[in-house]
């Protein structure tokens, strides 16, 4: 059952995507140091090699998630963020499911993520290794770092 959600590829500066992006940002810095927060703000998100979505239900925009472009075929999912009244709704599996979708359909050979290593974040890790992610060395312009867990899905696999 979609409950009438609806995702939609959008523009970052839309005002409800910049709203979203705003909770999202003030949340991860709330969550992780500075120097450990690597979510994109609009200007990283409205970038030629990424593609960003909002899921709306009922017309109102509750999630969304992106997906970067990497040089080695696979993409990176950025900014995946349901608004906190929204959680427990499915709008998280659901854009992620799209998401998933959506690379597989433009040729992505897997996807890599970067998600908190603290317990803020367990239920987003879960929600990852329940779709077959794995944890992963750092990729493309990360470090290790003590805030962080790095995952992959690869796409050939789960096919």
């Amino acid at each position: 059952m979609t409950l009438g959600f609806v995702i939609s590829r959008a523009s970052a500066t839309e005002p409800e995507a910049a709203a979203l992006i705003k909770r999202h940002l003030e949340q991860m810095a709330s969550q992780s140091p500075e120097e450990s927060c690597h979510a994109l703000d609009g200007g990283g998100l409205d970038g030629d090699d990424v593609a960003f979505f909002l899921l709306r239900q009922e017309g109102t925009a509750i999630a969304m998630g992106a997906l970067k472009q990497l040089r080695d075929g696979a993409r990176e999912l950025k900014s995946m963020h349901t608004l906190s009244e929204a959680r427990g709704s499915g709008a998280g599996r659901m854009m992620l499911e799209f998401l998933l979708s959506y690379a597989t359909e433009h040729g992505a050979t897997a996807i890599c993520l970067e998600t908190g290593s603290t317990s803020d974040f367990e239920p987003a890790r879960k929600l990852y290794e329940h779709y077959g992610f794995v944890e992963c060395p750092p990729f493309e312009g990360y470090a290790k770092d003590p805030w962080s867990i790095f995952m992959r899905l690869d796409l050939s696999a789960a096919a």
